[in-house]
C-alpha cells in the first residue's frame, strides 16, 4: 500500500468509515483526483476577474424597488380561502 493509500486508509479510519479492502484504494483514488481538482482551481489565476453571482451575469434584469400602495385589502381578504377578521389563515404543516 503506498503512502496515500495509508493516509486515506487512516482518514476513513478516523472518519469512522468501515471500507472493506476493496474501498480503501478506491477511496484513495477517489480523494487523490479529488485533491488534484482543487488544486487545480486553487492554481487559477483570478486577480482580474470581476465578482459575480451568476454564470451568466450580463446585467441586472430586476425591476426597481418601489412602495406602491394598496387600499382594497377588503378584496383580498375576501379572495382568501380563510380569513379571520383582517387575517389570513394559514393551514398548520406540521
Amino acid at each position: 500500500m503506498t503512502s496515500v493509500q495509508n493516509e486515506w486508509k487512516l482518514t476513513a479510519e478516523l472518519a469512522q468509515l468501515d471500507l472493506d479492502e476493496n474501498e480503501q484504494p478506491r477511496l484513495a483514488r477517489e480523494a487523490e483526483r479529488m485533491r488534484e481538482l482543487f488544486q487545480t482551481m486553487a492554481d487559477a489565476d483570478v486577480d482580474n476577474l470581476e465578482p459575480t453571482t451568476h454564470s451568466s451575469c450580463a446585467g441586472s434584469p430586476v425591476r426597481e424597488d418601489a412602495a406602491v400602495p394598496f387600499d382594497d385589502v377588503d378584496a383580498l381578504i375576501e379572495a382568501s380561502p380563510e380569513a379571520e377578521d383582517e387575517y389570513f389563515l394559514i393551514p398548520n404543516v406540521l
